[in-house]
């Protein structure tokens, strides 16, 4: 008997065969695009813009590669080699100059929102979804139109160190786009093409690691029907997705300071944190407003203040499993919500940031696909016209949350106000206020910050700092005292520190505090000639002589260790060796009149009358009322007349 053929495979469905999209949406996405970010390529660098990228050592060269592929564990790019390799060609290109930064940033979201259409546009011709077939290029076009222009996206575009949210989301969609034509009937370059874009995102952010579940999730959602058809059909793909894994682990291995596992909050008390932000994130979704730059670190939740928001999550969880039995193409815009969320929004604390609106960018897609569909299904063209009005309405205010970023001062007034609890912005507006020399604004701010967390040692500093510019240095000890306490070794608070002790006759303990300061940043030239300056004062000539000849070495246009080293000398009896160190210090400083008075001294002690008596009238003429110049330069001119 002839054995019975086993039944054929089904083939893999494949979606109809689609015209080439007309230009307009590209056209339009690429203009759009462009208007609503325009006024962003002057936003300075933030928060950890400057550790990313003013102080990342791996952005200086582009070889050693390896070295640019290895950023450093304790920095926002660590372990996110391929978002660390565009910001090295950034440095490249333009150094620090944020214009470059913000025109690849830019560059990314447009690429992004183009794949987003291409994606949907292929997606929509599925049999699963053949009712909007004739009009996927609309749809599309106007939910990609919609996300590229939510206000929500903001802080992943305009804030530079977000790249890698929008990097990853523009190879999450890639991995997306290249496994549905994978699914379709594409050939087999398509899987590998996949694996690549999920290879590519796992070196660029962590929450990559959902990708290759929402693949199987839209699989099995519009194309297959069944997760076991979605695995028999395309098993090599979702092996190959499955091990792109690994290298994610590879990379988190040595990753640290990523505010993960932060000391405030546990598991559970995050995962009660997040019921709240989820909601929150869903409510700026449909209502961008408040935008907030940044949240602040977590604090211990109060039960009585979260649990409603635990029981409305809890609900919205429970609708969505329900309509996922129902209908899971209603279902799959919030399920995929939820899932790019969960790696940050689940029961890992994030504590340094439980809440960042960059967060939500990829998930934001979703939802605009969700709602250009919903719309044409209700509404039919109408429909599509409402969802483009809201997309302009976005850009504008797209525009206007931009201009919020002008400056640093401008964004964390904005942060500080939208959120009073949030010290890290208080410190942040009043570090602006300081560095613009109004004490009397920057005082009051830094106060309030150690009032909401006197834990953070640069605020003690910056404050210490303030209140010695204002006049009030026995006040300002303390705060000095605290930022070393809470951190010690940092270089600038000991030598902060050390100067202010010198300026209150403290002459050891300034001595070692800028002992401290070398021992943690050797070539720091300022603490070498602090340490010069005390040593003068304790009356350690040679040590002080060799202080300022260190600074010097390291920074030969130094001018107080030019004037230091040129007194000291003075005070060695070195005269002739002074001289030089004199006119250095007064070609930079030609208005110094205490150098000036100092050098027509040691003049007339070398016997050069005329030009000790030029440096004396150059005293008199800044400042006139000077007594002892004025003697010094009678007494040289008598003793010049005496001369036969």
């Amino acid at each position: 008997m002839d054995a019975v053929p086993a039944p054929a495979e089904p083939p893999a469905p494949a979606a109809p065969a689609r015209p080439r999209a007309p230009w307009w949406p590209w056209v339009i996405l690429l203009l759009a695009g462009v208007a609503a970010y325009a006024n962003s390529f002057r936003v300075p660098l933030l928060l950890d813009d400057i550790a990313s990228i003013a102080e990342n050592p791996s952005l200086r060269r582009l070889w050693p590669l390896s070295a640019v592929l290895s950023p450093p564990a304790d920095v926002g790019l660590g372990g996110r080699p391929l978002a660390n390799l565009t910001f090295a060609l950034n440095y490249a290109a333009g150094g620090t100059a944020v214009a470059g930064y913000h025109a690849v940033n830019l560059a990314i979201h447009l690429a992004a929102a183009a794949l987003l259409f291409a994606l949907l546009r292929r997606a929509l011709a599925l049999p699963a979804l053949a009712r909007f077939s004739d009009r996927a290029v609309e749809i599309a076009a106007a939910a990609a139109l919609l996300w590229l222009l939510h206000p929500l996206q903001t802080n992943a575009v305009t804030y530079l160190s977000q790249r890698t949210e929008a990097l990853m989301a523009l190879l999450y969609l890639a991995t997306l786009y290249a496994s549905l034509r994978a699914a379709t009937g594409g050939s087999a370059r398509w899987q590998i093409a996949a694996v690549a874009a999920c290879l590519a995102g796992m070196a660029t952010k962590e929450v990559m690691v959902t990708a290759p579940v929402v693949v199987l999730l839209f699989d099995r959602t519009f194309v297959a029907g069944s997760f076991r058809a979605a695995w028999t059909q395309r098993r090599s793909l979702y092996l190959g997705l499955a091990a792109t894994w690994a290298l994610l682990v590879f990379l988190l291995a040595d990753v640290h300071e990523r505010g993960v596992g932060y000391a405030a909050v546990n598991a559970w008390q995050y995962a009660l944190l997040e019921c709240r932000v989820v909601l929150l994130y869903l409510k700026l979704a449909v209502w961008p407003s408040p935008l907030v730059f940044d949240y602040g670190p977590a604090v211990a939740p109060v039960v009585s203040e979260l649990w409603p928001f635990a029981v409305g999550l809890a609900a919205v969880l429970v609708g969505l499993a329900w309509l996922w039995r129902r209908s899971p193409r209603l279902a799959f815009p919030l399920l995929w919500v939820f899932a790019v969320l969960a790696p940050t929004s689940s029961f890992v604390p994030v504590g340094a940031q439980p809440m960042a609106e960059s967060r939500m960018y990829l998930p934001l897609a979703g939802l605009a696909a969700g709602a250009a569909v919903g719309a044409y299904a209700w509404l039919g063209r109408r429909g599509l016209a409402v969802v483009a009005a809201l997309a302009v309405a976005g850009g504008f205010a797209t525009r206007a949350r931009n201009h919020d970023y002008r400056s640093a001062l401008a964004i964390w007034t904005d942060t500080a106000a939208k959120v009073p609890t949030n010290a890290r912005a208080f410190a942040s507006v009043g570090a602006g206020w300081l560095e613009a020399g109004k004490l009397e604004h920057a005082i009051p701010l830094l106060q309030r910050a150690l009032q909401l967390d006197p834990r953070v040692a640069e605020v003690h500093n910056n404050l210490a700092t303030a209140l010695v510019d204002a006049g009030r240095p026995a006040d300002a000890v303390d705060h000095f005292t605290a930022a070393l306490k809470l951190k010690p070794g940092v270089a600038s608070t000991h030598y902060n520190f050390g100067n202010l002790l010198l300026q209150l006759g403290r002459v050891p303990e300034a001595i070692a505090q800028q002992q401290q300061a070398l021992v943690a940043r050797a070539a720091f030239p300022e603490a070498h000639c602090a340490l010069g300056n005390a040593y003068a004062a304790a009356g350690r000539g040679p040590d002080a002589i060799g202080a300022f000849r260190a600074a010097l070495a390291l920074q030969p246009a130094l001018l107080p260790a030019h004037y230091g080293l040129a007194t000291a000398l003075s005070v060695a009896g070195q005269l002739a060796e002074a001289v030089p160190h004199f006119e250095a210090t007064l070609r930079g400083a030609p208005g110094a009149w205490e150098a000036h008075f100092a050098f027509g001294n040691v003049l007339a002690q070398l016997g050069r009358s005329d030009e000790a008596l030029a440096r004396y009238d150059e005293v008199l003429r800044l400042n006139p009322g000077y007594a002892p110049a004025a003697a010094n330069r009678e007494a040289v001119r008598r003793a010049a007349l005496s001369v036969p």
